[in-house]
C-alpha cells in the first residue's frame, strides 16, 4: 500500500526528524537515505513502514510506503502516526503569524522555516524515553534506550534493513531490575520503567484515557506514579499529546533558552517563564521548540556541539 500526505504549510523533514540522530542512533525510528524507517505496533500485528519526504519546504509530500498490506483500516492507522512523526497537525502558518510580534520568535522563524515538533508516537514510548532522559545528558540516554529498544524490542527487516519495534508493555513488565540495570540504566530508573510497565499491564493506568483530559488532569495523573513528576508530566503533554498551550518550564534547556532570549539581565524563576510563555497561548508548545532549536543553532555555529 502507497499512501501520500500533504502538510498544512511548509515542512522541513530533515530538520524535523534530526532529534532521532542529533544524540545517537535510534533503533525504532531508522533514517537511511534520507528515509525513516518504523514498525506501527497495531494489536498483535507488527507493521513496518518507509516514509520517503519529497519536493521543496513549502510543497513537501510524504510518500509512505507499507509493504503488502491492502487493509484500508491499517493504512488510517499508519498515516495517523506517520502524521505525528512529522508533526503535521500543528498549525505552523498561524504560529508565524503569532510570532511576527515577538521579536525573538520572528528572527527564528526564516532560519528554521518548515520545522514542526516531532511527537511521540505512542504514550507509553514518550513515558520511557522521558524517565531515560531524567538527570542525564541526552547522548547517554539516547544509548540507553537504545539497548533496551534492542534487548525488549522485536526486529523487523524492511527495504533492506533492520528496524525495531518498540517494546509494548507486557515485554517490559517481564523485565527485571537487574536485566535493566545490565543496559546501563540506574537502579531507580529500571524501577520506574518495570513498574510504569506493570500499571499498564495491570491496568492501573490507562494510557488512551489521558488523551481525553484537560492538562491539569493528565498531570495529576502522571504524577501518581513513582518517577514521573512534572518535568515528564509537561513533557508528555508537548511531546505527546501535543498540546499547544504548555510550557515546560521546568527544564533545564528550557530555562536557559528563556535565560539567553528573555532575561533581560536576569536569570528567569520558572513562574516567569510560565508567565511570559502564556502570552502565545496555544502557540507555547510550538515557541518552546523553536527556541530550542534556535538554541542548538547557535552552539552548533560557535563550535559547541549539537
Amino acid at each position: 500500500m502507497n499512501i501520500v500526505l500533504a502538510p498544512d504549510g511548509p515542512l522541513d523533514a530533515g530538520a524535523t526528524l534530526a532529534r532521532y540522530h542529533l544524540w545517537g542512533e535510534d533503533p525504532a525510528n531508522r533514517l537511511v537515505g534520507g528515509a525513516l524507517l518504523r514498525v506501527l505496533r497495531l494489536g498483535r500485528r507488527l507493521l513496518p513502514y518507509e516514509v520517503h519526504p519529497r519536493g521543496a519546504v513549502d510543497d513537501a509530500r510524504l510518500h509512505v510506503r507499507i509493504p503488502g498490506v491492502r487493509d484500508a483500516a491499517v493504512g488510517e492507522a499508519v498515516a495517523a502516526e506517520v502524521r505525528r512523526l512529522f508533526g503535521l497537525d500543528f498549525d505552523l502558518p498561524g504560529f508565524y503569524r503569532m510570532a511576527k510580534g515577538d521579536p525573538v520568535l520572528a528572527a527564528l522563524v526564516e532560519p528554521l522555516h518548515g520545522l514542526r515538533p516531532t511527537l511521540a508516537p505512542a504514550p507509553l514510548e514518550m513515558l520511557v524515553g522521558a524517565i531515560t532522559a531524567q538527570q542525564v545528558n541526552l547522548a547517554f540516554a539516547f544509548a540507553c534506550r537504545a539497548r533496551l529498544v534492542r534487548r525488549y524490542g522485536n526486529a523487523v527487516r524492511l527495504a533492506g534493513e533492520t528496524v525495531w519495534a518498540f517494546p509494548d508493555a507486557a515485554a517490559l513488565a517481564r523485565s527485571s531490575v537487574r536485566g535493566l540495570r545490565a543496559l546501563k540504566f540506574s537502579g531507580r530508573k529500571a524501577e520506574y520503567i518495570r513498574d510504569l510497565a506493570r500499571a499498564v499491564v495491570g491496568s492501573g493506568l490507562d494510557l488512551p484515557a489521558l488523551t481525553g483530559m484537560p492538562n491539569d488532569a493528565v498531570i495529576e495523573r502522571l504524577t501518581r506514579l513513582r518517577g514521573l513528576g512534572r518535568w515528564t508530566a509537561d513533557w508528555f503533554l508537548a511531546r505527546c499529546l501535543g498540546r499547544g498551550d504548555v510550557c515546560p518550564a521546568g527544564d533545564l534547556a528550557v530555562r536557559k533558552a528563556f535565560d539567553h532570549y528573555y532575561r533581560r539581565g536576569r536569570a528567569l524563576s520558572e513562574r516567569a517563564i510560565r508567565r511570559r510563555a502564556s502570552a502565545w497561548g496555544g502557540y507555547q508548545n510550538l515557541a518552546v521548540h523553536y527556541l530550542l532549536a534556535g538554541m542548538r543553532r547557535l552552539r552548533q555555529r560557535t563550535g559547541g556541539g549539537a
